[in-house]
């Protein structure tokens, strides 16, 4: 059976061209079940195109679409010690964050990048949710940091795109550090005049809704973004009441003024750009204006006699 399984079912398979299809090809809408070919949704930026689902993306795709030309430079995050309390639950800290890391190539759950936005130089802090729940620890907290002295440096607004579980539980009390770290840098960020924008995405919860993520100049969310402190399930457990239908999702949010706008991740740049401009009072495109055509001059009436 071995023989017949290992040997003459692949010489057969490759007589006849049979070739094994990737699992990736085709990405299932989460909330229709409809079936997308990966290409077509990556060049839709990951939204569905029927249903207007916002798939996540990792930080460095979100950069690509972002910047002019999806060009942009990496800024170089600030070193940390890994495992300051050494902690261990199932598993070491240190193996989560190897396996962090290899997933993802990544050092952390932050990365930081300049380049510009229809023309305007920005520095841009993305928040990548697929390292450890995008979750705030020392690393993380040091790289936002520096984010907001580069932009104070270079005179720059800054736009920080958030996506978190909340603080780091395996950095105990230093994790809760970073949020009041965050929160001095917005308001330097704030005394030197410069933009701070904050896009809210799918999730942000946790310490990051009670620091930085909360303090822009405008809030904009993704279209069913979750966003909140605590989840639904530990409130609906705590107040022992059902909560409202939608409840902490972006459009409910905006509703109850938590946030200033939900805009489709296809008019991100173009609103952010819009935004920015208005802020940092850059004069605004004017559309040319069209001469109007006037219907052609009528004959005067020639005087006719007796009249």
């Amino acid at each position: 059976m071995n023989w017949i399984t290992n040997f003459v079912r692949p010489r057969i398979n490759s007589m006849l061209g049979r070739r094994d299809i990737p699992e990736n090809l085709w990405i299932k809408d989460p909330e229709s079940g409809e079936m997308v070919f990966h290409k077509d949704l990556e060049e839709n930026q990951y939204v569905i195109p029927s249903s207007g689902h916002h798939m996540k993306i990792s930080a460095k795709e979100r950069l690509r679409f972002f910047f002019d030309n999806g060009e942009y430079a990496l800024l170089e995050n600030p070193k940390v010690p890994l495992d300051p309390l050494k902690f261990r639950d199932e598993k070491r800290y240190t193996d989560r964050l190897k396996d962090a890391k290899s997933k993802t190539q990544l050092e952390d759950a932050i990365l930081n990048a300049t380049g510009s936005v229809e023309g305007l130089p920005v520095v841009a802090t993305v928040q990548d949710f697929a390292f450890m729940g995008g979750s705030l620890g020392m690393a993380a907290g040091d790289a936002i940091v520096h984010g907001f002295e580069t932009a104070l440096n270079l005179k720059r607004p800054l736009v920080l795109f958030a996506a978190s579980g909340g603080a780091r539980m395996q950095e105990g009390i230093l994790s809760l550090m970073q949020l009041p770290r965050t929160t001095v840098g917005v308001d330097r960020l704030k005394e030197a005049g410069l933009p701070y924008i904050v896009v809210l995405t799918n999730p942000t919860t946790g310490g990051v809704t009670a620091s930085y993520a909360m303090l822009g100049d405008v809030h904009i969310a993704e279209p069913g973004a979750l966003i909140g402190f605590a989840g639904p399930r530990v409130i609906e457990q705590t107040i022992r009441e059902k909560l409202p239908e939608g409840f902490q999702r972006a459009e409910y949010l905006m509703e109850h003024g938590m946030v200033d706008m939900v805009v489709s991740r296809l008019e991100l740049r173009s609103t952010i750009a819009r935004l920015l401009k208005i802020l940092l009072k850059a004069p605004m495109p004017v559309a040319p204006i069209e001469p109007e055509i006037l219907p052609p001059a009528r004959p005067a009436l020639e005087a006719r006699p007796g009249v």
